[in-house]
């Protein structure tokens, strides 16, 4: 009775929703409460369902699910919720993803820095995108991978037990007492992730962090049809789009707007997008350079998420470490590469420099033509050899329009990967998806951070190529027209507030 009950309102609710639920990045800002993002949309969406509430004027004033849409959002909030309550759980207990991958990922995360040995039991195939050998030579991880008929031949372990299970039926998911993870595969829709047991409840904050750092939850459209395979009890309805023609207009329109006519990557978000350039890299370190330190230069007051990620990147592996890059205030870029650099290259490692133009927060822009020179500037180790040129990773998320890659461009004869955040200039708000592109001197870094971006099933979903297809060839406009309202404003404060900043 109850679940019928719970079946019903979600599909009032589905029915009712605003539609900013669907088609924007964000939702009600304007009652964002950042102590309560990750408890007060479910709290008040419990009150509703209690009260049997569903309508669409109720809906609309429900507050921020989580910070951002990459975290989390209100369908798939909801879509947590319902599994939760269908199956006796706490609604925090219940993960979405839109990657496949990235669950299992979190939880051998987790395990590598507790020190708790991981088993991986699986049925039938284990995704195509899954490379055991990689994940444990490239990211550190340890587990056990072990083929089984069912979860009645799971068999004891000690540590974590992972089941992987594949049905486009997202009804399909039984919990075994011996199962501590139960990831539930959705071929077209990402996966779920169920936490079970208390002695596993501290895994709960740290698998949500993965997610908002490495990946994105199950995407508001997915969600949506995970939420309407659970009322309809029957599986998944196939989305027809035309994924490829999309993703080749979109491709094109990176290589008109960055002016670089390289391979360019597509993936489900900015963050993703820099993960995939972080383990690539690293990747190609292990393969080229073996033994040597690796050293991710990163300034320590940009975007928390760039901040955030590069160090849990670090603290996943012996040979990574981040060292600091003084940008702001009285601190010159240029410089402090340079200073950085020199360092860097006595002591023989390689160094990956990550930073964004213009920078943030004062929103300065480097001496150009000082940043090619220094970042090109032959250096020597302490015995005298040739130290390992640096690459350049640049995020330009805040001036796309901007070229530097394309031949006889500023940085178009240093190693350079540029990528963007597409839920700003590049989707116009309707969608998270992010891309990077290089010159011509890193074609062979483009082919390994796209092997992990694949590992990791990041890529942009069909939806969000549709949208960037739609979205990408107006960009340059609308940021013209952006710098225009910008600058009136600026003018009208300069006119009537002389003396203000």
């Amino acid at each position: 009775m109850q679940d019928n009950k719970i079946l019903k309102y979600i599909k009032e609710v589905t029915g009712n929703m605003p539609i900013d639920w669907l088609n924007i990045t964000t939702h009600r800002l304007d009652i964002y409460n950042e102590a309560l993002a990750k408890t007060q949309f479910l709290d008040q969406f419990e009150l509703l369902f209690k009260d049997n509430n569903s309508e669409s004027s109720a809906l609309a004033k429900l507050p921020t699910a989580y910070d951002y849409i990459r975290l989390g959002h209100p369908l798939s909030c909801v879509l947590e919720w319902s599994i939760a309550k269908l199956h006796a759980l706490e609604p925090k207990n219940v993960i979405s993803f839109s990657s496949k991958t990235v669950p299992i990922l979190a939880v051998l995360r987790k395990n590598l820095l507790d020190n708790k040995n991981t088993q991986i039991n699986y049925t039938g195939q284990l995704p195509d995108c899954f490379d055991a050998e990689v994940i444990k030579q490239v990211y550190g991880y340890k587990f056990e991978l072990k083929k089984v008929e069912n979860t009645a031949n799971i068999p004891q372990f000690n540590g974590s037990t992972v089941f992987i299970s594949q049905h486009d039926d997202i009804n399909t998911m039984v919990l075994h007492p011996r199962i501590d993870f139960l990831i539930n595969l959705q071929s077209q829709l990402g996966s779920v992730l169920i936490i079970n047991g208390q002695d596993n409840e501290s895994y709960v904050s740290d698998i949500q962090h993965v997610r908002r750092r490495e990946t994105i939850a199950m995407t508001p459209a997915n969600a949506l049809l995970a939420l309407k395979s659970l009322v309809n009890q029957s599986a998944v309805e196939p989305q027809n789009s035309p994924v490829e023609a999309n993703k080749s207009n979109v491709l094109n329109s990176i290589n008109k707007i960055t002016g670089s006519n390289t391979k360019a990557l597509v993936a489900s978000s900015g963050l993703s997008m820099q993960y995939a350039i972080m383990m690539g890299l690293i990747h190609e370190a292990i393969e080229k350079h073996q033994g040597k330190a690796i050293k991710f230069v990163v300034p320590p007051n940009c975007y928390g998420g760039t901040n955030d990620q590069a160090r849990r990147v670090a603290a996943c592996l012996d040979n990574v470490e981040v060292v600091d890059l003084p940008v702001d205030g009285d601190n010159d870029m240029v410089q402090s590469i340079d200073t950085v650099l020199d360092k860097i290259a006595n002591d023989d490692a390689i160094p990956y420099i990550i930073a964004e133009i213009p920078t943030n927060p004062r929103v300065e822009v480097p001496n150009l033509i000082q940043l090619k020179e220094v970042l090109r500037k032959e250096r020597k180790t302490a015995t005298g050899e040739a130290a390992i040129d640096p690459v350049f990773i640049l995020d330009q998320t805040f001036c796309p329009n901007v070229h530097f890659l394309g031949e006889g461009e500023i940085l178009s004869t240093v190693r350079t990967i540029s990528y963007a955040s597409g839920s700003k200039f590049p989707s116009g708000g309707q969608c998270t998806a992010g891309y990077c592109i290089g010159n011509q001197k890193t074609n062979a870094l483009i082919e390994k951070i796209e092997k992990h971006l694949g590992l990791c099933d990041n890529e942009a979903t069909a939806l969000q190529y549709e949208i960037l297809a739609k979205q990408l060839p107006s960009m340059n406009q609308r940021i013209s027209t952006a710098y225009q309202n910008t600058r009136e404003f600026v003018s009208f404060i300069n006119e009537v507030l002389p003396k203000q900043k």
